[in-house]
């Protein structure tokens, strides 16, 4: 019985600490510093803006930023998403930092994943190691993702700016 208990507790000891490594919780551990850092692989094709507000100057060949975190995929108006992406997000993928740490690793393979069909994303640049870029990204975040509402007055989900192109 000692036995079966000593391995019940190394087993749970395991487990506990595969969940602690994979859990969202991990995510917050991410260097912001550093994550700001990265984000200029980012800024050739994307900004980061509130509204008219630009936060982080960067191109406009990807789609705003900025509430990105809690956002349902392939929903900026006026962004020309892949027919893929913006399926996914009709299908309800609504955007974590878990789930953009994934996308970004490989949106092809993302997409061909989640949709259960050979998929195609108009991002084609591929990133390992991004949580810290995300987490930054996530820093801009003022939406409430609990209520879908938007704190202090953000307009994360906007849809009549140009800054959002």
């Amino acid at each position: 019985m000692k036995a079966f208990s000593r391995a019940a507790s190394q087993m749970f000891a395991v487990l506990l600490l595969l969940g602690v490594c994979f859990s969202p919780i991990a995510l917050t551990a991410a260097d912001l510093e550093k994550g700001e850092a990265n984000y200029r692989k980012c800024k050739a094709c994307h900004q980061v803006a509130d509204g008219a507000d630009l936060i982080v100057k960067g191109g406009r060949t990807g789609p705003n930023l900025f509430g990105i975190v809690g956002r349902a995929a392939g929903s900026v108006q006026g962004y020309k998403y892949s027919p893929d992406l913006k399926e996914a997000g009709e299908r309800g993928l609504v955007w974590n930092e878990e789930l953009l740490v994934e996308y970004v690793e490989n949106p092809k393979a993302f997409l061909t994943n989640y949709l259960g069909k050979n998929a195609r994303s108009r991002m084609s640049f591929r990133m390992k190691k991004s949580e810290d870029i995300i987490a930054y990204l996530a820093s801009f975040n003022k939406l409430d993702v609990t209520t879908g509402e938007g704190i202090d007055g953000a307009r994360p989900n906007a849809t009549d700016d140009k800054a959002l192109r």
